[in-house]
This record gives structure tokens, C-alpha cells and sequence, in this order.
């Protein structure tokens, strides 16, 4: 009982180093104007950055232009239309990006609904539906074609599908809400696998992975589910192939191989981070190189063998140094820039190039975001 005691006040203390901000202020405050026009018509491979202010009052998405040189420029405010929790969500991806970049989702975690909006050629962005979560608490969102699910942590915790129209209004998808493996499993992401076969869900409190299959109009079966090679499995991203790269609040990073069968087998088990609470994890567009955010305050960048397996690119993990509160990363993507999303003390957006060995160039941070913003996303 004793040795039961530890490890859940370990996972307890991981778990609060993901999330050191939780308090709520009041409204957001108000963000820079959008940059010049002379400034954006000089910019080649233009995109965006995206973040949620997740306000009590009235959520919204903080947009930053990103230039071709990586750096972000403030470019106001869109309303969701819902509202957010002012505080913790305790997960990955709760706004998210189609993989063509015309489509943004955005979870409303205090009014149980999705939004979504219609993104610009400049990164702009319009409101274009807000729908029902299929649940309560709507923390993380991925998508796949037409096909969006939505993870609600809420009560006994699902999974909900809902289908994409050409509009960007979305429809509840029939017999696609699933359970998790159980009450009370503390779930922290939802993704597809490449190939939109396969949904994988983190469950925190149990250490364990979910795995659904997903036919060809977009249900979902099961789940079956995995024991996670470290503790507390929180945010993960795929690579090119099927192999997965899981981070672990509790000080590492794990990757996996899922077959065609669903099935999840270890390639690299509990690498240690050497850093506090890796929560979230990115992986670059060629699989090469995977990063953690880690909630003490860093990135750490791991090398990723062409058979799934990871090994520290820095000795001490500390690949870049940030300051406490990290709660989100994001890559661009063409995979050229890391951004990463500070929430304990300063409130910002962290910008970095990265290096073909994986090592990160610092391109100085963005500030003006209210305390309680929460999820990243960038093209």
C-alpha cells in the first residue's frame, strides 16, 4: 500500500507540474493590432499560429501571423462563440488544424461545443459552425478527411465523431460516440493514426493507450487497450509511418509501433527526459526528430531511428530553456519552427527554428495572452 501511496502522489505531483497555472483572472487582455500590410506582402510561405484564450466570459482564438523567418506578429482575436474553463484542460491538440490548413477546430470546454472556422490564405479567420461535443468538457479534437473527433473528459469520459461539411457545419456521426476504458481514467489526447484507421486516446490515470479502429464512414470501434511503457502517458504525435511518440508527465518518453491490426508494440520504453513533466509531444514531417514540452520549463528533442526508436539528442535533455509553465508545443507545417506555449509566469508564445540535427534557435518570445489560454496550433 505504501509503495501504491508513492507512485500515485508521483503521478499527482507530475500531473501539477503539466498544469501550473490554473487560477483565472479577469477578460482577456486586448492583443496587438494585426501587423502592416507592407510587412505581410513581403513575407513568403506565410502561415499562423493559433491559440485558445479558454475565458470564462467568452472564448477565443488568439491569432499570430507567422513570417518566413519564423517569428510572430499579434493579429487579434476571434470569438468561438462558447466559453472556456479560464484554466486548466489537461490535455493536447484542444485546437487543431486540417492538414490542408483551411479548416480550424477549437474546443469550448465551458459550453460543451466545437467551433470551427473557415482560415484565409493569410491565416485569417471566420467563424463558421459551433456543434455539441457528444459529451461534457470537450479537451482535445482531431481530424482526418471529413471526419472530426472530439475527446470530452467530462462525467464518465467518450469520444464523439462528427462529420465535416463543405460548409464547415458539423453533423453527429451515428453509433461514433465511445466510451473510454473506464471512469475516472484522467484522458489527455485524441488523434488519428496516419492512415485515419485508427484512433489513440492517453489515459492518464490508468497508464494506459486506447486503441479504436474506425470504418470507412468514420465510427469507431472499441476500444482495445495498452499498457504505457512510463507513467502518466499525456500528449503524443505520430510520425510519417505508424510509429508513435508518447510523452509521460512523469519524467520520459516512450515509442510505439501500431500495426495494421491495431496492435501497439514497444520500441523504445521510459526514456528518461532528465527534465520535469513532459506533457506534450510533436514529431517532425520526415519522423525524424520528436520533441517534448516539458510543464518544469523546457524542450527536449529526441532522435528517432528509422525502426521507431528514440534516443536524447541532449545529454541532460535540456534542448531549449524556457522558464516555468510550459503548456503546449506545436510545429509549423513544413516542420521549420517549433512553437511553444508558456502559461506560469510570463504568458506567451515561445518561437524556434529548427535544426536539421534537431537542436532549437531561439527567435524570442510573443506576450499579451490572459492567464487560462490553453492549446496550440500552427501551419
Amino acid at each position: 500500500m505504501n509503495t501504491r501511496l508513492a507512485v500515485l502522489a508521483l503521478a499527482t505531483a507530475a500531473l501539477a507540474a503539466c498544469e501550473p497555472n490554473p487560477s483565472v483572472t479577469g477578460p482577456a487582455a486586448a492583443l496587438q493590432a494585426a501587423r502592416a500590410a507592407d510587412v505581410s506582402a513581403a513575407v513568403s510561405d506565410p502561415g499562423a499560429v493559433y491559440t485558445l484564450t479558454n475565458q470564462v466570459g467568452g472564448n477565443a482564438v488568439a491569432v499570430f501571423a507567422r513570417g518566413a523567418d519564423g517569428r510572430l506578429t499579434a493579429a487579434g482575436t476571434v470569438s468561438t462563440g462558447g466559453t472556456g474553463t479560464g484554466a486548466s484542460l489537461g490535455s493536447q491538440s484542444a485546437v487543431t488544424l486540417s492538414d490542408d490548413g483551411r479548416w480550424l477546430f477549437a474546443v469550448n470546454a465551458g459550453s460543451n461545443d466545437v467551433s470551427v472556422f473557415s482560415v484565409s490564405p493569410g491565416g485569417g479567420l471566420a467563424l463558421a459552425s459551433r456543434t455539441a461535443s457528444g459529451g461534457t468538457l470537450p479537451i482535445s479534437l482531431t481530424v482526418h478527411g471529413n471526419v472530426l473527433y472530439v475527446l470530452n473528459a467530462g462525467g464518465a469520459g467518450n469520444i464523439s465523431g462528427l462529420a465535416l461539411g463543405t460548409s464547415g457545419a458539423l453533423t453527429a456521426i451515428a453509433g461514433a460516440t465511445r466510451p473510454l476504458s473506464g471512469s475516472n481514467v484522467g484522458p489527455a489526447q485524441v488523434s488519428f493514426s496516419p492512415d485515419g484507421r485508427r484512433l489513440v486516446v492517453t489515459e492518464k490515470n490508468t497508464n494506459q493507450l486506447d486503441v479504436y479502429a474506425v470504418d470507412a464512414n468514420g465510427v469507431a470501434s472499441g476500444p482495445t487497450t495498452a499498457a504505457s511503457a512510463g507513467g502518466t502517458p499525456f500528449g503524443f504525435s505520430f510520425g510519417h509511418r505508424n510509429e508513435l511518440f508518447v510523452s509521460e508527465a512523469t519524467g520520459s518518453a516512450s515509442s510505439y509501433e501500431l500495426d495494421a491490426t491495431g496492435s501497439v508494440s514497444l520500441v523504445s520504453g521510459a526514456v528518461l527526459t532528465h527534465q520535469g513533466a513532459p506533457c506534450w509531444a510533436v514529431v517532425t514531417n520526415d519522423g525524424r526528430i520528436g520533441f517534448t514540452g516539458n510543464g518544469a520549463g523546457s524542450v527536449s528533442a529526441f532522435a528517432i531511428a528509422p525502426d521507431g526508436a528514440i534516443g536524447l539528442v541532449d545529454a541532460n535533455g535540456g534542448t531549449a530553456l524556457i522558464g516555468a509553465g510550459i503548456n503546449d508545443i506545436a510545429l509549423s507545417h513544413n516542420s521549420r519552427y517549433l512553437y511553444v506555449l508558456q502559461t506560469g509566469g510570463a504568458q506567451a508564445i515561445h518561437a524556434f527554428r529548427v535544426q536539421a540535427d534537431g537542436h532549437l534557435t531561439a527567435l524570442g518570445p510573443i506576450a499579451g495572452l490572459p492567464n487560462g489560454t490553453r492549446g496550440l496550433a500552427a501551419f
